[in-house]
C-alpha cells in the first residue's frame, strides 16, 4: 500500500467520523517521508509505525551526502544514528554538527555516530545481552550495543566468553 493511498484512507475515515482527530494525526505522522535533495528519502514515520527509528548506513556514502542526510534527519527527528562510519566521515559530520549546534558522539570501535539536539532515546524497557565467543567479534558487538541503546534498551555485554569451554560462559551468564 502506498503512503498516498494510506493517507487518503485515514482522511476518509476521519471525515466519516470513524477516526478521531488525534488518532488520524498519529496515523498520518507514521507515514512521514522526508526527501533530502536527490540523495535520500528519510522514513521519519518508521519509529511511530515500528517502534524503531530509521538508521543511516554510512558505508558507501560520500561524506558530503552523509552530512546532509544526518543533518536533515536530526533536524526532523531530534536524533540520528549512523552505522559503519569511517573516522574521516565522523570528523566531517562532527564539524557540521558543531556548526549546527548539535551534539555528536562517535564510537570508533563500533563505527557508529549519533547526532542529537538533546533528545534522548525513549526507554523501551528491553534488556539485550550481547556475548562474543572471541575478541574478533567485538567490533560488531559494539555496533549492536550502540544500536540497542539507541533503541532504548538496557544492554549487558560479555566479550571473549569462549566457544571451546562452556565453563568460560558461566561468569557472563551471572550478570
Amino acid at each position: 500500500m502506498t503512503a498516498e493511498k494510506s493517507l487518503k484512507e485515514v482522511l476518509a475515515a476521519h471525515a466519516a467520523g470513524r477516526l478521531s482527530t488525534d488518532d488520524a494525526l498519529d496515523l498520518i505522522s507514521g507515514l512521514r517521508i522526508e526527501q533530502v535533495g536527490e540523495l535520500a528519502r528519510i522514513d521519519l514515520g518508521r519509529e511511530m509505525r515500528c517502534g524503531i527509528p530509521e538508521v543511516v548506513l554510512a558505508e558507501g556514502k560520500e561524506t558530503a551526502d552523509l552530512v546532509s542526510i544526518m543533518e536533515h534527519h536530526c533536524a526532523a527527528a531530534g536524533r540520528c544514528l549512523a552505522t559503519r562510519v569511517t573516522p574521516a566521515q565522523a570528523e566531517e559530520v562532527a564539524r557540521a554538527a558543531r556548526a549546527a549546534g548539535l551534539s555528536c558522539r562517535y564510537e570508533e570501535r563500533a563505527r557508529t555516530l549519533v547526532l542529537s539536539n538533546g533528545r534522548e532515546p525513549a526507554k523501551s524497557g528491553g534488556i539485550v545481552g550481547i556475548l562474543t565467543a572471541g575478541t574478533a567479534d567485538i567490533r560488531v558487538a559494539e555496533e549492536a550495543r550502540v544500536v540497542a541503546e539507541e533503541m532504548g534498551c538496557e544492554v549487558r555485554t560479555a566479550y571473549d566468553v569462549g566457544a571451546a569451554g562452556v565453563h568460560r560462559l558461566f561468569p557472563a551468564l551471572k550478570d
